[in-house]
């Protein structure tokens, strides 16, 4: 009978305790992502495009986006951008000259086009990390879409 409760005593002190997450922890799981990914779908704006910030932590900052078609190019230059491939499918061109490029903030701009640039296809479960200053685009086939989480973390 001792030999029973101290097994059961020593199963519970082993047994991982529940404590409070600490402040700036966040869990997204597939099926909160599944969710916003089918919310993003319906709230599509002129730019063929639905975006949400998942959270901002001043230094880096996650945000989920919807794309039905392609997304003009854009350029950070303090900025890295890691995407997670989430559901659909696209191209990603990468590098080459942004074309009618004009700043819309301090190191931050977008173009029309980029002329060159390398062309990677991307699909659910890639994960892709842009350095900062190089140009970009995501390009989507006609009648498909893209989703993907986003990390923006600043270049060291």
């Amino acid at each position: 009978m001792k030999t029973a409760a101290w097994l059961c005593a020593a199963a519970l002190l082993a047994a991982p305790m529940s404590a409070a997450d600490p402040p700036g922890f966040a869990l997204w799981r597939a099926g909160d992502l599944e969710r916003h990914d089918t919310a993003l779908s319906t709230h599509i704006g002129e730019d063929h495009s639905s975006r949400e910030t998942l959270a901002d932590y001043k230094s880096h900052r996650f945000r989920m986006l919807y794309r039905d078609a392609d997304g003009n190019p854009e350029q950070h230059d303090a900025i890295i951008d890691i995407v997670f491939v989430r559901s659909g499918e696209g191209t990603l061109v990468l590098g080459g000259t942004m074309i009618g490029r004009r700043a819309t903030a301090a190191g931050e701009s977008v173009g029309t086009r980029l002329e060159g640039g390398e062309r990677h296809a991307l699909g659910a479960g890639d994960i892709v990390h842009i350095p900062a200053g190089i140009p970009h685009s995501f390009l989507v086939p006609s009648g498909k879409h893209i989703t993907y989480v986003l990390l923006k973390i600043p270049a060291s």
